[in-house]
């Protein structure tokens, strides 16, 4: 079983770039999700029918419920979002399901979590002003008293925290239990489990990472969804 060091260590076995810096093996693993999903979604969408083959029905049936989420609780203003949220959603999926194949999850990395969430708050807040007013905006730090200012600008650095500790949190933790368990356990056990942990805990974080994203921005922007 790797020690705590090891799991903590995000330098270790990453790539050495001429000797002048090296990259982290999460950041590795996050360029081959990302190259996979582009070259999917051209693969997949090059050769669109007006009569769907049923792989093409699927997956505009995927997308259909997606950008259904997304107008149902962003409302007007959905459209602008939906790519983004989409893109997030299926690379952190992607990411939670990659030690199926004993690859460590970029999601592991506090940094990357860090980042992920620090983009969504960025997200949420020019969503604000964009589809607000500068002005209106910024009234809306004092929404709906303006003795709750101080705790609405909490909130700018709370929410961020919020989606980087939750997502961080329950995959490292994973992460940990499975060690311990392929340490003690027969093979079987920890096939069953990291089913469990892999799959289905993994895609249960993205939908709440997902989820949690969307409703902090449609809470940014709640005058501009009529």
């Amino acid at each position: 079983m790797h020690d705590m060091q090891e799991i903590f260590n995000e330098s270790a076995a990453g790539l050495d770039v001429f000797g002048l810096f090296t990259v982290s093996p999460y950041i590795l693993v996050s360029w081959g999700i990302m190259l996979f999903l582009t070259v999917s979604s051209i693969l997949l969408t090059r050769n669109l029918q007006r009569i769907p083959s049923k792989g093409q029905a699927m997956l505009e049936i995927c997308i259909g419920s997606f950008n259904n989420f997304c107008k149902e609780h962003l409302g007007k203003p959905w459209r602008s979002f939906a790519p983004w949220l989409g893109t997030v959603a299926l690379y952190v999926t992607f990411c939670n399901l990659v030690p199926l194949f004993g690859i460590t999850p970029p999601t592991k990395s506090f940094s990357v979590v860090a980042t992920l969430a620090a983009l969504s708050a960025i997200l949420i807040y020019s969503a604000q002003f964009r589809f607000l007013g500068f002005k209106k905006g910024l009234k809306k730090f004092a929404t709906p008293s303006p003795l709750l200012l101080p705790i609405n600008i909490l909130e700018i650095f709370i929410r961020p925290l919020s989606l980087c500790m939750r997502l961080f949190g329950n995959v490292l933790a994973s992460y940990i239990i499975m060690e311990m368990i392929h340490a003690v356990a027969p093979v079987v056990i920890p096939a069953f489990l990291q089913l469990y942990f892999d799959v289905f805990d993994g895609l249960i974080q993205s939908v709440v990472f997902i989820f949690l994203t969307t409703l902090f921005l449609s809470e940014s922007m709640e005058e501009a969804h009529s």
